[in-house]
């Protein structure tokens, strides 16, 4: 997965409904660019620099995959969206929206069209004001000061007033919050531990990732896979009973909810699909046995993809023994997922075609993705 990125932007209105071309910016920001993690206080101030209305001004951090240059471009679009007027360089004047780039990580841009950190921050009470509210301890990479220095040591004189108005995180329209354990299941390929790690980032969850690839027998499985079928899927059903319940037993008070990329039920079906009839009939009992008193999700998500995704999807990730698996594999796996989804009637399941979507590579087809999960 890419690295994040932690992006500092300043936001300011002066020009008609001031606080909804704030909010509507930040609702922007969240859905082309990326996470929010903290929006500040709004202030009023005067207009710096020209004749004009007073400002409504704050500051959000954001998290984000995207490089500097992609961030500026798009915050650029969002800014032609809300109806900002193509300003000449080095005038001022009255604008539905301004964002500018404060902080990028630590980094420092001296390019043409893009300067990091914002070469007048450090002058502006304006901006200083927001920013320390979210980032009073943060460190200006060039002048080697915290913002709160700079708050202190900052000659602007202007009036900066906090209204009592707050602006609204636009991730709250996903709410986890009737949930303590979600799994995330899928196919091979399917994208189950990438959505179980990019919610388990958003949306402070503590995640339990399956733990395939420390299971010797799998390289193996995919070469002789008559041989060694009941030494996996016993190899499996013992890891995932040690780790399930050591996992669901130990409570995490920083975190709101868990969240895995598998369910245990996935050892039946894997199981079923790999082994004879005999086998699978003790395998079953083993089975019943470990697992009648381990936890049930109170969310079961599948993610369905059709086997020409999953093909690109495994190729793309190039793990060697993935590579030869055959479409009839992957068929069978998904009719023994559907199978057993059909006759649960203990599971809260939502079953959820993303086959033409790319929720890891898309941001609107992962919040589209998270829309799906949570709606009622």
């Amino acid at each position: 997965m890419n690295s994040t990125n932690h992006v500092y932007i300043a936001l300011g209105s002066n020009k008609g409904d001031r606080l909804k071309y704030l909010q509507d910016a930040v609702n922007l920001i969240f859905t082309e660019i990326g996470k929010v993690n903290s929006i500040a206080k709004v202030y009023n101030t005067p207009a710096l620099g020209f004749a004009g209305d007073d400002f409504l001004n704050t500051c959000i951090c954001i998290e984000t995959t995207d490089t500097a240059e992609n961030v500026l471009e798009k915050l650029q679009v969002i800014e032609k969206k809300l109806g900002r007027d193509k300003i000449q360089s080095g005038t001022y004047e009255s604008r539905t929206i301004d964002l500018d780039i404060l902080f990028f990580n630590t980094e420092i841009y001296n390019q043409d069209d893009l300067v990091i950190p914002h070469p007048e921050l450090q002058n502006r009470q304006f901006v200083l004001q927001p920013l320390k509210d979210i980032a009073s301890k943060i460190e200006h990479p060039k002048l080697k000061k915290t913002t709160e220095e700079l708050v202190l040591e900052c000659d602007d004189k202007s009036s900066v007033e906090a209204i009592k108005i707050w602006l609204k995180n636009p991730s709250k329209q996903f709410n986890f919050s009737s949930y303590n354990y979600i799994a995330i299941e899928g196919n091979i390929g399917a994208g189950k531990t990438s959505l179980a790690h990019q919610i388990s980032n958003d949306f402070n969850a503590k995640l339990i990732l399956e733990r395939f690839a420390d299971n010797p027998f799998l390289p193996k499985f995919y070469e002789e896979p008559q041989r060694y079928a009941f030494t996996l899927e016993m190899s499996f059903l013992a890891d995932r009973y040690q780790q399930i319940s050591d996992d669901l037993s130990q409570l995490d008070l920083f975190k709101d909810f868990i969240v895995s990329d598998y369910d245990i039920y996935k050892s039946l079906i894997f199981s079923k699909i790999t082994l004879p009839e005999d086998e699978f009939k003790l395998y079953r009992k083993l089975f019943y046995l470990m697992y009648k008193d381990i936890a049930k999700p109170e969310l079961y998500v599948y993610l369905y993809q059709n086997t020409e995704r999953l093909q690109e999807n495994i190729k793309k990730r190039g793990r060697d023994y993935e590579q030869n698996i055959d479409d009839e594999y992957l068929e069978k796996i998904n009719s023994g997922y559907l199978d057993f989804l059909k006759k649960q009637t203990e599971l809260n399941v939502k079953i959820i075609d993303i086959s033409d979507k790319d929720f890891v590579n898309n941001r609107n087809d992962y919040l589209w993705l998270l829309g799906e999960i949570c709606r009622e």
